[in-house]
């Protein structure tokens, strides 16, 4: 195994940390190393935890030689998206209302990343309290997409995917609420993947919309993506939506093949919404899983055209609830007023940013006396029939495909003065949110950028509840079918790592 050390995957530096050949401190290092000389291009991370990352690989490598038992992540550099707690780290949920707030505790998924001796470098740049496509959104500073500085990485977990492509980490953690781990996967040939609503715990992740938040991962391969997932997922009690049912391994699933399994190819996917680049790469993809032996077929989520109206419904509506609470008295920012009025009118004003406050106030009307029944009743009732089309489409396939996003990744800039254009970005990912289905992102091709360089194009799967395991099965077979050099290049993309 040779070349930069950021350049491997986890699961190449796991073996080689086995072996003998590199130490976790050295893993450690190269990565914080690679996100101090590159982070000033990209803009992925909010806050680093050099000195905690530092002394977790030491201890990762003393009880190694000691001959203690080790966690399955032991000594992996990992990514944490800003929305989970931290103790002792700020977590600002990318907003200035939260700008110095410090958790007395860990989020159960980051407390299950450490238990499994991973080592956390610190937390990446994301849209305020994940509200956005595009990581324009966040109050601190915008993200970049490794391929194209110029373009956007994706939102609302556009740092930690550009931090995996930019090889700063090679897992990191995102939260997908309607898309926000799947598309900004998409845009920068990362792998993405969000479990089936319950199956990983929402025990301090900063809410947005209660039932739709979950917590996934990001990796450069499936295997990464995978190993990441199923060390944070399982049964939580801290968390009322928590499924308890056991789990099965990801992992054992990667190796299986797709020889007879039924891809369910979705009609309403593959028609006008999406750009030509974008349904050749897909079409091509599902070309591929035809001659590894899957059976295609066509099946239909008839009400998915109103997925992007009922999700723009019900999560402001719950993200008008859950931000409530920021109202300058028990924690967070605080900007005085002569009255406890113009107090919250006054550090709300300060402490939201524009999407943030425009998402309340569609979500606060949508509850409002006389309007709950015509919009936030409606909207519910839509999601019940995108539940049902799942259903159906599941009595036809084992798992679902088609593109994760319209385009590839657009110009930073192009969209922030128009939020529909913005909210189409996640026209394709909204329905398996709405639904609770597990879902992914995969690379599976490029478009074309206006210059002549290549753009990231993805394929998103859908599994069945709780069928994780079938999804990153197809997933794996796909990538080393595939075997695309994910390595970011054009005339406008990030650097490579220098030899070793």
């Amino acid at each position: 195994m040779s070349g930069p050390i950021v350049t491997r995957t986890a699961a190449e530096l796991a073996d080689a940390m086995a072996a003998g050949d590199l130490s976790a401190v050295e893993v450690a290092r190269a990565h914080l190393d690679r996100i101090e000389a590159t982070d000033g291009t990209t803009g992925a991370w909010l806050a680093m935890m050099a000195d905690e990352a530092l002394d977790t690989a030491a201890d990762v490598d003393r009880r190694r030689a000691a001959g203690e038992a080790l966690g399955a992540l032991a000594g992996i550099p990992v990514a944490v998206k800003d929305v989970m707690c931290t103790n002792g780290t700020t977590t600002t949920a990318g907003s200035r209302m939260l700008e110095t707030f410090v958790p007395p505790y860990d989020a159960t998924v980051v407390a299950r990343l450490r238990a499994a001796d991973a080592v956390l470098l610190g937390k990446t740049n994301m849209d305020e309290f994940a509200m956005g496509s595009s990581t324009e959104n966040s109050a601190y500073k915008v993200c970049h997409n490794p391929w194209d500085t110029d373009t956007t990485p994706g939102g609302s977990s556009g740092g930690s995917a550009a931090a995996v492509a930019a090889y700063q980490a090679p897992i990191a953690t995102g939260t997908d609420t309607g898309g926000s781990i799947r598309q900004p996967a998409a845009v920068t040939g990362t792998v993405g993947i969000k479990p089936t609503y319950g199956r990983a715990s929402r025990y301090g992740l900063i809410a947005f919309a209660s039932s739709l938040d979950q917590a996934g991962t990001f990796g450069r391969t499936v295997r990464d993506a995978t190993l990441g997932l199923e060390v944070m997922c399982g049964h939580d009690p801290k968390d009322s939506t928590s499924i308890p049912d056991p789990m099965t391994s990801y992992v054992d699933a990667l190796d299986r093949g797709v020889e007879g399994l039924r891809v369910g190819v979705v009609t309403e996917f593959m028609g006008d919404g999406a750009s030509d680049g974008v349904k050749a790469a897909v079409q091509h993809a599902i070309d591929r899983l035809s001659s590894l032996g899957a059976e295609i077929v066509e099946v239909s989520l008839p009400h998915a055209d109103y997925g992007l109206p009922a999700y723009y419904l019900i999560a402001p509506s719950e993200a008008s609830a859950n931000l409530s609470r920021y109202d300058g008295v028990r924690y967070g920012l605080r900007v005085d007023g002569e009255t406890t009025h113009e107090m919250m009118a006054a550090t709300r004003a300060a402490g939201f940013g524009a999407e943030v406050k425009r998402r309340i106030m569609i979500g606060t009307h949508a509850l409002s006396a006389g309007y709950f029944d015509a919009y936030y009743g409606q909207a519910q009732k839509v999601r019940t029939l995108i539940i049902r089309d799942f259903e159906a489409a599941f009595d036809k396939a084992d798992v679902l495909v088609g593109p994760t996003c319209p385009t590839a990744a657009f110009k930073l800039g192009d969209k922030t003065a128009d939020p529909l254009a913005m909210y189409l970005n996640d026209v394709f990912a909204v329905p398996a949110s709405l639904a609770g289905m597990p879902a992914m992102s995969l690379p599976v091709g490029f478009d074309t950028a206006e210059d002549g360089g290549p753009l990231p194009v993805g394929l998103q799967l859908v599994g069945p509840m709780l069928g994780e395991a079938v999804m990153v099965q197809a997933a794996a077979a796909l990538e080393a079918d595939l075997a695309l050099d994910l390595t970011p290049r054009g005339p406008r993309a990030l650097a490579l790592p220098e030899s070793e």
